[in-house]
């Protein structure tokens, strides 16, 4: 077995200060974002989506951030799928952006609930056709004889679809998760990493407190 306990670096590439918060959360994971983007990071907007089922067996997997605002994050899904399943069971979510090469991550918990029709439609209609006509082919986590089943079900449905607008599956949907949690977590030499909290007070302001690490 590899010996993985012998697989440590120690963090150099900054550091993170009280004066470098931003009153809101979102700004500060913006101009994180923007780093990410900057440095040529593969997916920056990959997000592990963590949710938990009615047997309190959590889950986690990897999504696309789609859109944000100063209140929620959103990404699309197949409604079919094992994490739409936890989520209606219980819609408490945690979603972590983990910047490995910047030595950074950033922690969301809130809740989720399904975007409208309306909001559906408009990004699925956004997306490229394939991409589309892929969502009509896959019934996300549901078990498939081979590879080569999902790929004839592709063609078929390309060619069902040739002509016109691809429509929108009903089994396809997306999730808005509006957070009362964000942690910003900077590596640091020595393990002495920085750790800075911001949580939603009952008025809609940010308590923020430095955490060890």
């Amino acid at each position: 077995m590899i010996n993985v306990a012998d697989l440590r670096r120690n963090y150099t590439k900054g550091g993170l200060d009280r004066d470098d918060l931003t009153k809101e959360p979102i700004e500060l994971f913006e101009k994180w974002l923007k780093n990410a983007i900057d440095a040529g990071l593969y997916d920056p907007n990959a997000v592990v989506v963590s949710t938990v089922n009615k047997e309190g067996q959590p889950h986690s997997r990897m999504v696309l951030l789609k859109n944000y605002d100063d209140k929620s994050l959103v990404f699309f899904t197949n409604l079919g799928s094992r994490k739409a399943h936890d989520i209606a069971d219980n819609p408490k979510v945690s979603m972590l952006f983990p910047w490995y090469f910047l030595e950074r991550q950033v922690i969301f918990t809130g809740t989720a609930k399904k975007l409208s029709i309306p909001e559906v439609l408009k990004y699925f209609h956004s997306r490229p056709r394939d991409s589309q006509i892929g969502a009509w082919a896959s019934h996300q986590s549901s078990r498939i004889s081979a590879r080569s089943a999902l790929e004839s079900k592709f063609m078929e449905l390309k060619a069902k679809f040739k002509n016109g607008e691809v429509p929108l599956p009903e089994f396809w949907g997306g999730f808005r998760v509006t957070f009362d949690s964000v942690e910003f977590w900077q590596g640091r030499e020595n393990r002495l990493h920085d750790r800075f909290m911001y949580q939603r007070q009952v008025d809609g302001s940010w308590d923020i407190s430095r955490l060890a690490p």
